[in-house]
C-alpha cells in the first residue's frame, strides 16, 4: 500500500527526482518542494503521512525548526531527515527535535522506502548504531570547549585588561601611561602584572596569546591615543619626572640640602 508523503529539499532537482521515483513505487506524493525554509508551513497545510525533509547542515544550530513546528501543528506526520554523512549530534537535534528517522542522502532508492514505511509505522528509521550515537549525546551531551579566552580574561582587572589591548595595538608605556592618564612607572608595573597572570615573557608573546585565545574580542578597546601622538608623550614623560623628583625629595628628607 502506498504512502502518501512530501518531499522537501533546497535542491529542487533531487526533491523532483526521489519525488519520481517514489511515485514509480506506487507512493502518493502530495509535492515536491524547494526551499527547506517553507517546509512546515507547506507540509502542516498539506498533511501527509510521512514528509522527507532534506538538510545539508545537520548539526547547524536551529536546523530542525521546522520539525518542532511540523510535530506541533501536525504530531501525526512522520519527518524523515534526509541529510549527509551524519555526526551524533546531528542525528541526536534531528530525534530531539521530533524526527522519526534520518537517511542518508547517498541511500539506495530501497533504503529510502524501507525508512519511509518505518516512519510510517511509528518505528525509527535509523540506522542501529547511528541512534545508539544518537541517545548517547542526548543522555550525555558533550561539554562544550573550554573558553581560554573568557578564562584570561576573567583573571585580569579591567585597567589591566585595557593595558593588554594597548599592548596588542603596539603602544609603548609612554602611550599608555598618556591614553590612561597615569605614570609611566605605573603602566610599567600593570604591563608587568599582566605578564605574569598571562604566563609569557614578553609584549608580543602576550599581544600573541590575547589574539589567538579571542581575548581581544572580547575586551572593551580604549581610545587610541595614536592622534594626540607627541603632546601625549610629552605629558607622560613630564609626569615620570615630577614623579622622579618627588621619590628624590622624600629619600633625602626634610632636613637634608636640596
Amino acid at each position: 500500500m502506498g504512502v502518501r508523503l512530501m518531499v522537501v529539499d533546497d535542491h529542487r532537482l533531487l526533491a523532483e527526482a526521489l519525488a519520481s521515483a517514489l511515485k514509480l513505487r506506487g507512493h502518493r506524493v502530495l509535492a515536491a518542494a524547494a526551499p527547506a525554509a517553507g517546509a512546515a508551513e507547506l507540509v502542516i497545510s498539506r498533511a501527509p503521512e510521512v514528509c522527507l525533509l532534506g538538510t545539508a547542515t545537520p548539526a547547524e544550530p536551529g536546523m530542525f525548526d521546522p520539525v518542532v513546528k511540523i510535530k506541533r501543528e501536525r504530531p501525526q506526520v512522520a519527518v524523515l531527515v534526509l541529510g549527509p554523512v551524519p555526526s551524533p549530534r546531528g542525528i541526536a537535534a534531528a530525534f530531539a527535535a521530533g524526527a522519526s528517522g534520518y537517511v542518508r542522502h547517498d541511500e539506495r532508492i530501497e533504503g529510502v522506502e524501507r525508512a519511509i514505511m518505518k516512519a510510517r509505522a511509528g518505528e525509527a528509521a535509523v540506522a542501529p548504531q547511528l541512534l545508539q550515537g544518537a541517545f548517547g549525546e542526548l543522555l550525555n551531551p558533550a561539554a562544550q570547549p573550554d573558553d581560554e579566552g573568557q578564562r584570561l580574561l576573567q583573571m585580569l582587572t579591567p585597567r589591566e585588561v585595557e593595558v593588554l589591548v594597548r599592548v596588542a595595538d603596539g603602544e609603548d608605556t609612554r602611550l599608555i601611561a598618556a591614553g590612561m592618564g597615569i605614570a609611566p612607572s605605573t603602566a610599567r608595573t600593570h604591563v608587568q602584572r599582566v605578564l605574569m597572570k598571562l604566563g609569557v615573557g614578553s609584549r608580543l608573546e602576550a599581544a600573541a596569546l590575547a589574539a589567538r585565545t579571542g581575548l581581544l574580542d572580547r575586551a572593551e578597546r580604549p581610545a587610541s591615543v595614536y592622534s594626540e601622538g607627541a603632546e601625549n608623550a610629552e605629558n607622560a614623560e613630564n609626569a615620570e619626572n615630577a614623579e622622579n623628583a618627588e621619590n628624590r625629595d622624600t629619600r633625602a628628607g626634610p632636613d637634608s640640602p636640596r
